[in-house]
């Protein structure tokens, strides 16, 4: 297919890019640890580390892991939020030769146990917080080497008093016994005095295993090669170059780094491209205690704001948050969902910045779409594709369809992974003949190549033969200015086999299944119009606030 969508590039922004400038990540990241060594890399609560400090911590942690007779290619999995021992953790890994297993640190015991095995990690770096997990699990593992982090590691003095806080006060810390277990700066002190052995990377090394959430059934780790995750930072940082380049002329990038670092989203549009531009990472290892995250913005004038849908939102509900200043706020990225107009136009009224909707993967490092950086009016699509990057709408018989016909969404790129680790079958199924992923996201492109989100494969919902798709009718239901969220899905109805069903959470205390309803059916065809509302307090969540909409199918699905 003819990549029609280049016509519609901001002017600067290359067709293509050039991965093969770096050998390695490593390569990357070492570059700009030299480059920028006296700029500040992240803060987290008020305390801040340099590149230099990064690069040295970093090489030290390497070393002490090399020491531990872990060999090339080893997994190694970090189980942390975003606190300072993170991105210097993950840089260590990647720099002793090994693979970054990115956990979640909320996952439960059964989670744990399937991705440590899964992947086969022979070490693990959590933060003591989390420690109690790994303790019920390590036995049925291969993990041999742990290194336990406290919430006040890095921060100095004041880190005392963080974990006092955190351990006495707010108990934040169950007990736990891992025999052997190695303190994170013990761990670093040790290293600085032993010998870092560099090893030769190359592109078609892992890099990362990133466990997709498993909405396909058991979670599968997407295997991530230096060269898929060099290319999308070099993608991601060629799309911003005319939104940072516009006025006003900021010194250093400052990013917000509220999205979780373990997910992909945070990985690639946070760390790593504040490393590739030499920017800062305001770290909030808590974004859902919104008080706390509206003081830390107050202390700084930040530049990018990525974030889920839910994030903008819970932020411009607070009284405070009209009160920050986003003179100086050049981008914000929405993705992991679909980004509601409602919440765009009013991020846009507060902040004057627009939301750059984009869309990915954790198979594709994540970055595939993206809106130009510099556009001014929500599209309600998820852009066009980035460098290097082709998007193939397909019908179940991988034939392309016509321009405006949905279909799935399949892509081709640089930042495609090499497959799922260790599942062959698993990767067949998503790989067509020709090379491209299949993401099993149905959209329609149109004549400009932009490309609209209709919906997963199996959230549509089949109402009397009528493909329904719930972001259309979510995206309806949020408009209603006495709603605060909500998901639909589809239940089982003995008349028209499927009905559509909203759950809601009020704005307004006052707001009856009726007025939702009354609204829907101005706005959606009648079959569309949800047959049942149920209200909730709040709905089920990822960690990076995407609402669950297989959990709500699962809970009706036991109630019947």
């Amino acid at each position: 297919m003819e990549r029609i969508w280049l016509k519609q590039y901001p002017p600067g922004v290359p067709a293509d890019i050039e991965p093969t400038q770096y050998t390695s990540l490593v390569d990357l990241l070492e570059e700009s640890f030299t480059k920028f060594a006296d700029r500040k890399a992240f803060i987290c609560m008020d305390k801040s580390i340099s590149y230099r400090d990064l690069d040295q911590m970093s090489i030290a942690l390497a070393a002490y892991l090399q020491g531990r007779g872990l060999q090339r290619g080893a997994r190694v999995a970090i189980m942390m939020p975003n606190v300072l021992q993170y991105p210097v953790a993950t840089a260590a890994v990647l720099r002793a030769g090994f693979a970054v297993v990115n956990v979640n640190p909320l996952y439960t015991p059964r989670e744990l146990e399937h991705q440590l095995e899964d992947s086969g990690a022979e070490a693990i770096i959590v933060l003591e917080n989390f420690a109690h997990t790994v303790e019920q699990v390590i036995a049925k593992t291969q993990v041999k080497h742990v290194i336990v982090a406290s919430m006040g590691d890095l921060l100095g003095f004041k880190g005392v008093i963080v974990n006092l806080v955190v351990r006495r006060v707010k108990k934040m810390v169950p007990a736990w016994s891992l025999p052997g277990a190695v303190a994170f700066n013990d761990a670093l002190s040790a290293g600085r005095g032993m010998t870092f052995n560099k090893p030769k990377l190359s592109p078609g090394d892992v890099a990362f295993l990133q466990y997709t959430g498993g909405t396909t059934g058991v979670s599968k780790g997407a295997t991530l090669l230096h060269r898929n995750i060099v290319a999308n930072v070099l993608q991601n940082d060629a799309w911003l170059q005319p939104a940072l380049a516009a006025p006003p002329h900021v010194d250093q990038l400052m990013i917000v780094c509220a999205l979780p670092l373990y997910h992909i989203f945070a990985l690639t549009a946070c760390y790593l491209l504040a490393v590739r531009a030499g920017g800062c990472n305001l770290l909030i290892p808590n974004p859902r205690d919104i008080p706390g995250f509206i003081k830390e913005l107050a202390k700084y004038q930040v530049n990018s704001f990525p974030a889920v849908n839910t994030l903008y939102n819970g932020l411009m509900h607070h009284p405070d948050f009209k009160k920050l200043d986003f003179s100086k706020l050049k981008i914000s990225n929405g993705g992991g969902m679909a980004v509601q107009r409602t919440v765009a136009d009013q991020w846009k009224a507060i902040t004057g910045c627009f939301i750059a909707e984009g869309y990915g993967l954790s198979e594709t490092s994540p970055t595939l779409t993206c809106n130009p950086a510099t556009a001014t009016e929500f599209t309600g699509t998820i852009g066009i594709p980035v460098p290097s990057t082709w998007i193939s709408i397909r019908d179940d018989d991988g034939n392309e369809v016509s321009l405006g016909q949905p279909g799935e969404i399949c892509a081709k790129g640089p930042q495609v992974m090499s497959g799922y680790w260790n599942r062959p079958e698993e990767t067949a199924k998503v790989m067509t003949a020709d090379g491209y992923f299949r993401t099993g996201d149905i959209g329609v492109m149109d004549e400009k190549g932009y490309t609209k989100i209709v919906d997963r494969k199996k959230d549509m919902i089949l109402v009397s033969g009528f493909n329904v798709y719930p972001n259309e009718i979510e995206e309806v239901i949020a408009s209603h200015p006495g709603v605060l969220e909500c998901a639909v899905i589809g239940i089982p109805d003995s008349k028209s086999g499927e009905a559509v069903k909203a759950f809601v959470v009020k704005k307004d205390p006052n707001l009856t299944a009726e007025a939702v309803i009354k609204f829907c059916h101005e706005q959606l065809t009648g079959y569309k119009v949800p047959k049942h509302i149920e209200f909730r307090n709040d709905l089920p969540k990822t960690n990076v606030g995407k609402i669950l909409r297989r959990q709500l199918r699962d809970e009706k699905a036991e109630a019947a």
